[in-house]
């Protein structure tokens, strides 16, 4: 079911996101070679814990995983593309790696989720490119995030000005509604055509996220559960922004 959030959630979920953001602010200055995915997990916590917030991803189930997620932080490295569990004896920072950051957190009882893909020291121009295009998609994917519009305008949107960089759109994961839970309808992918999906209207609160492969737009589910991978090894960029969709289009709540 798509909710509509009062007036008074939404400033609680404004409040949240710009803790969020400060966060996921100050673990993208700690992505550096030699420091490990668990670190950043466990700062994570600590901010999270340090705002009088809790982490919404930690122990959090979805349906058809056989056990939950086990920490804040998803941390995602190169061909990971999302939900990457860190593991401090596997996941240590190479310089060259591009890495993704997911965060949710809970605050006042209310979810907010973010996330961003990172340079680890200096990377090739390849990298830079393919995250420079997800975060651009991001901001057209929000742009497009209008009253009256639907989901399928928002997914068209970023398929339409990914196409001419030939990256991989992931089709199995998607943006989502969010506020009371950490996933609520409507789904909301990145690609589609127009006119096609769920309405739009002001006071829904939804993740949008692109996620870009540099090859194939395939996945693979990693055996620890949880991880996606590239399914041709290739890297993957992720960025996302909780918004308000208001009379006018989409305010963002997770920046500072």
């Amino acid at each position: 079911m798509i909710t509509i959030k009062k007036p008074q959630e939404i400033e609680i979920l404004r409040e949240g996101g710009r803790h969020l953001a400060d966060i996921l602010a100050k673990l993208s200055v700690m992505a550096v070679p030699g420091m490990s995915a668990a670190e950043l997990d466990t700062a994570a916590r600590k901010m999270i814990k340090e705002y009088g917030d809790k982490a919404s991803f930690l122990n959090y189930q979805p349906y058809g995983a056989k056990f939950p997620y086990p920490a804040a932080l998803c941390v995602s490295i190169n061909d990971a593309i999302v939900h990457g569990i860190p593991n401090g004896e596997v996941l240590i920072l190479q310089e060259g790696d591009i890495v993704s950051l997911d965060l949710g957190l809970v605050h006042r009882g209310l979810y907010v989720d973010s996330a961003v893909t990172v340079a680890v020291g200096a990377v090739d121009a390849a990298a830079e490119k393919l995250m420079r295009v997800t975060k651009e998609a991001l901001a057209i994917g929000i742009a497009a995030t209008k009253p009256g519009k639907t989901t399928g305008d928002v997914g068209f949107a970023i398929q339409s000005y990914v196409k001419q960089f030939g990256y991989g759109i992931v089709e199995e994961l998607a943006g989502h509604g969010v506020g009371y839970k950490v996933h609520e309808d409507p789904y909301v992918p990145n690609y589609g055509n127009r006119g096609e999906g769920d309405l739009i209207k002001p006071g829904m609160v939804l993740a949008i996220e692109p996620m870009l492969n540099e090859g194939t737009k395939h996945i693979k589910l990693d055996k620890d559960g949880f991880t996606y991978r590239t399914a041709d090894g290739k890297r993957s960029a992720h960025f996302e922004h909780t918004v308000v969709v208001t009379e006018k289009g989409a305010d963002i709540l997770t920046q500072l």
